[in-house]
């Protein structure tokens, strides 16, 4: 596969078929996105792959804990902030209500958007979840980093004929994930990832997000 066809083909699938990842797959991919950059070559990632009863245990835990309703805030862990400015919101919205649509959602509906919501905390039923983590005394330069290694393992997965989601959900949920995959204390959780082989039936992967157009982004200056 391309680079460019894989770049545009990357997208976040919310349903995976039952098919199984090989872990020699899972390993190509790994292996390639070591080469991912990063600041003065610090490769600050770590990377824990679950899967089986691993995962499946993550999954109860995490899933009964989202019942209880005893999910952490992002701005907890200072990751996303309380308040949004509009035009971020108003993306964040977008995206959501065309997910909601497709899946007839409407709005106020809480108990189907709770069911959907769940949903992350099953890896959207892939076999493979993925967790990415950086040691807790480095800064957002470090964070950077991680997140061009873990699009590289989004667009490696792809030369693998393999889908991804990558999920900050996960981030409200970090006790159970910690236990069973035992990461040490003096790491923190990035993101964790949904890993498999797209639903072509599912209608929720129809979606593919709205991008700003690249003129009301970029500024070029010095060219003649």
């Amino acid at each position: 596969m391309e680079i460019e066809e894989a770049i545009r083909s990357r997208k976040s699938i919310r349903a995976f078929t039952d098919q199984p990842v090989s872990q020699d797959q899972i390993q190509r991919i790994l292996e390639i996105s070591q080469r991912a950059p990063s600041g003065t070559n610090t490769q600050p990632w770590h990377t824990y792959v679950c899967t089986g009863t691993v995962r499946d245990a993550i999954v109860t835990d995490v899933c009964e804990l989202f019942d209880q309703g005893k999910a952490a805030k992002y701005e907890d862990y200072d990751y996303y902030p309380e308040v949004w400015k509009d035009i971020h919101r108003d993306r964040r919205r977008g995206v959501g209500w065309s997910l909601y649509g497709l899946l007839g959602i409407e709005k106020g509906d809480r108990e189907r958007t709770a069911q959907q919501a769940k949903r992350n905390f099953k890896f959207f039923d892939a076999p493979v979840g993925l967790f990415f983590t950086v040691d807790s005394y480095l800064g957002r330069g470090s964070w950077f980093d991680a997140g061009l290694y873990m699009q590289t393992v989004m667009l490696a997965a792809r030369a693998e004929g393999l889908h991804t989601c990558p999920q900050a959900a996960w981030i409200s949920f970090q006790e159970p994930i910690f236990r069973h995959l035992n990461i040490p204390d003096d790491q923190v959780l990035v993101s964790g990832m949904a890993l498999g082989y797209e639903d072509l039936s599912a209608i929720e992967n129809t979606l593919v997000s709205d991008r700003e157009d690249v003129t009301n982004v970029v500024r070029y200056s010095g060219f003649e």
